[in-house]
This record gives C-alpha cells, structure tokens and sequence, in this order.
C-alpha cells in the first residue's frame, strides 16, 4: 500500500510565513537594537596603548576607539535608524533601507577590523606629547575592544538581511499616519436633543441645522 503524502494547503503555507515573519521580526530587532549599542559602546572604550619617550622618559598614551575611527559609531547610529525606518516604508522603499542597514553593519565590521591594528591614533598623541612631528609610539598594544565592535557589525548585518528575506511579510505603519491622497470618511455629525438647549447651542456653533430640516 502506498504511503499517503501530506500536500500543504494553502492555509498552511500561510500560517507558516506568518510565523516566519514574526519570528524573523523578533530576532532582527533583537539582532539591530543589540548590534548597535555594542558597537557604539565598544568605540568609546580604549583599542590600544602605548609609550612615547618625552624629555628622556616614557610616556604612556592610551586611544579610545572613537580617537582611532568615528566610522563604526556612525554606522552604528545610521543602522540603528534604518531598523527603525524599515517600518514606516513598503515594497521597494523597505528592500532600499534593509539594505542600507545590511551595509551599515557589514561597514562597520570593515572600519572596526581595520581599526584594529592602527597606530594612527597613538602616533599622534606622541607627537603632541613629544613635540616632534615625527616621533611615534613605542610598545604598541592592542585591546579587544575593535573586535567587540565587529561583532556588533555583525549583528547589524544579520538584521539586514534578515530584513531583505523576509521583511516583505512585516507589518508596516499603520494607514493613518500616510497621506496617500484618498479621501477619509467623514464624521457624522453629533445627535442633538430637541430638549436640551445646550446641544442646540453646540449645533450652531458647528454649523450645522439643530432641526434636522
């Protein structure tokens, strides 16, 4: 006897993407919202160390990350407001942001990475601390705090395209706050009680007929 295969029926399929797409929903803006504040968080903290030699001594300097590059806050905040923004557009307009906010996050892991072994930063405060122009920073050291900020590029990038596979079956903002040109229903006007003076009163000032004629 053959065995009986189960064919999906449209209903199914539908409950399936819904699910889908709330889940994905869920985790992209877990994924947004958690990837930005970890990138923006890692950049003020400090990606590298070292000494510069000012009147025969050794002077430590330290870089934060937003000393060494402002890029990866700065996609940080882009992407974070792309995440945002995916919800107030449709159809082609929702595909342009979700990939800004894809490229946001994979910018970030770019700027963070390189950021990583720079020495620019340092080499800098060397020269003013030192007042030469060419000195540079000896003992160079590097945190952790680069690669931190990469990760958080990483889930920016992961909302992204999560947002460009399923974002079609997102919610969008409520029709209220477009203005799409049609015209809205009109409000009936209040009842107005013959025996209460006050709602004839109300009527007049509305401009309407408290008679009904």
């Amino acid at each position: 006897m053959d065995a009986v295969t189960a064919v999906p029926t449209p209903r199914s399929e539908a409950a399936g993407s819904t699910r889908g797409g709330r889940l994905s929903l869920v985790v992209a803006l877990l994924c947004g919202a958690l990837g930005a504040a970890v990138a923006l968080l890692a950049t003020r903290q400090q990606w590298s160390e070292g000494t510069a030699t000012v009147a025969g001594g050794a002077f430590p300097l330290t870089a934060k990350g937003s000393d060494v590059t402002g890029v990866p806050a700065a996609l940080a905040v882009v992407g974070l407001a792309a995440l945002v923004a995916v919800f107030a557009v449709r159809r082609a307009g929702r595909l342009a942001v979700a990939a800004l906010l894809a490229l946001s996050g994979a910018g970030t892991v770019l700027a963070a990475l390189l950021g990583a072994s720079d020495s620019g930063a340092l080499d800098e405060k060397a020269a003013q601390a030192s007042g030469d122009t060419s000195a540079t920073v000896d003992a160079l050291s590097h945190t952790a705090w680069p690669y931190v900020a990469a990760a958080g590029g990483v889930l920016l990038l992961l909302a992204g395209l999560l947002a460009l596979r399923y974002g079609r079956l997102w919610p969008a903002m409520s029709g209220r706050y477009e203005r799409d040109g049609a015209p809205r229903a009109r409000r009936r006007p209040a009842s107005v009680d013959p025996d209460r003076p006050e709602d004839l009163w109300k009527a007049l000032d509305r401009g309407e007929d408290p008679t009904g004629a």
